[in-house]
C-alpha cells in the first residue's frame, strides 16, 4: 500500500497526507522494504520522487494486489450487508421454517436460500460440519456448542381417511386406538417416540401397525385406506382425503427447534436469520440448548 501511494503520487508528502501517516512513517517503510530485498525502489530528488527499473517492474504487479485488495473489501462488505450470499437450512420436515424463510427471503432478496430436508441426526451432523447454516428438528439437544429457538409447541393429532371408523367422532381417546391399525415412522422418531410415550402414559403398548419412513408416504397410505396416524397438526396438508380428529385430553405433544452453532450466532448472517425468526414467530421461546 505505501510503496503504491508514493509511486502514485510522486512524492513521500503527498503519499503521507492520503495515507494519513506521517511521513518519517512512509519513508521508514519504504527503506525498510528496500532494505529487505536489497533493491532500490525509488530515486529521490529534491522534491518529488521517481521510480527505478525495479519500481517500475514491480508496480504492475503491486497494481494487481490492490485491485485484488479492492475486490476482497468489496465482496466482504457487500457479504456482511447481505447484499449476496448463500443460507443453507436443513430440517426434518418444511412445515415449520418455510414462513421464516419467506420473512427472511423478503427481507434480504439478494440471499439464495435453500432447504434439505434429512432425518434429525444427518441435519445435526450437517450443522457441525458447516454444511448448513441452522438445522430444524423435534429432538431436544443437549449441547452446549447449540443456540436453539422452540418455533412450535404442536398438539398431535387423530389422521384418517373419511371412511375410517375413528374420523367420524368429533374427539377420540387414547385407549380406542387399541382397535385401530397404526401407521408409524421408524424407530427414533420423535413423533413415534411422542405416541408411544402418550399409550404407555395409559398403560397401553402400540397397538397392530405398519412402519412406513416418511410424512408423505404416511399421508398417501391413509388415502389408500391403510390405516390411521398420530401426528403433529400443524403438518397435517388440507386434503379432503385426509380427516383430522383431536384428541379428547392426553394428547401428545411435539416440540420442534430451530437449532445453529453458539459460534456462528452472532455472525450478520445466521443473526439475520434469527431475528426474522422472532419476527415469525412471536410466542417462540429461546434458549440456550
Amino acid at each position: 500500500m505505501t510503496f503504491f501511494e508514493v509511486a502514485r503520487q510522486g512524492s513521500i508528502t503527498m503519499a503521507a497526507r492520503q495515507l494519513r501517516i506521517s511521513q518519517p512513517t512512509v519513508t521508514g517503510r519504504i527503506r525498510q522494504l528496500e532494505e529487505t530485498y536489497g533493491v532500490e525502489l525509488f530515486h529521490r530528488r529534491a522534491s518529488r520522487v521517481d521510480l527505478s527499473d525495479v519500481g517500475v517492474a514491480l508496480m504492475p504487479v503491486v497494481e494487481q494486489l490492490m485491485q485484488q485488495e479492492g475486490n476482497a473489501d468489496y465482496l466482504l462488505r457487500n457479504a456482511g450487508n447481505l447484499r449476496f450470499g448463500n443460507l443453507r437450512i436443513g430440517a426434518t420436515g418444511p412445515y415449520y421454517i418455510l414462513r421464516t424463510m419467506a420473512a427472511f427471503r423478503q427481507r434480504y432478496p439478494a440471499i439464495d436460500v435453500s432447504l434439505d430436508i434429512g432425518n434429525s441426526q444427518q441435519m445435526l451432523e450437517a450443522l457441525f460440519e458447516y454444511r448448513i447454516d441452522a438445522a430444524v428438528s423435534s429432538h431436544p439437544v443437549d449441547d452446549d456448542r447449540l443456540a436453539c429457538i422452540r418455533l412450535a409447541t404442536d398438539p398431535m393429532v387423530l389422521v384418517a381417511h373419511p371412511d375410517h371408523a375413528l374420523a367420524r367422532l368429533a374427539q377420540v381417546e387414547l385407549p380406542q386406538l387399541r382397535g385401530c391399525h397404526l401407521l408409524v415412522r421408524e424407530h427414533g422418531s420423535m413423533t413415534r417416540k411422542a405416541t408411544e410415550t402418550a399409550l404407555a402414559a395409559c398403560g397401553l403398548e402400540l397397538p397392530p401397525h405398519t412402519v412406513i419412513g416418511s410424512r408423505e408416504a404416511i399421508y398417501e397410505a391413509i388415502r389408500q385406506g391403510l390405516g390411521a396416524s398420530v401426528v403433529p397438526l400443524g403438518e397435517v396438508p388440507r386434503d379432503p382425503l385426509l380427516r383430522v380428529v383431536p384428541f379428547a385430553q392426553g394428547a401428545p405433544v411435539l416440540h420442534e427447534y430451530l437449532y445453529c452453532l453458539q459460534s456462528r450466532r452472532e455472525t450478520r448472517l445466521v443473526g439475520a436469520f434469527l431475528d426474522c425468526v422472532a419476527l415469525d414467530e412471536p410466542t417462540a421461546a429461546t434458549h440456550a440448548a
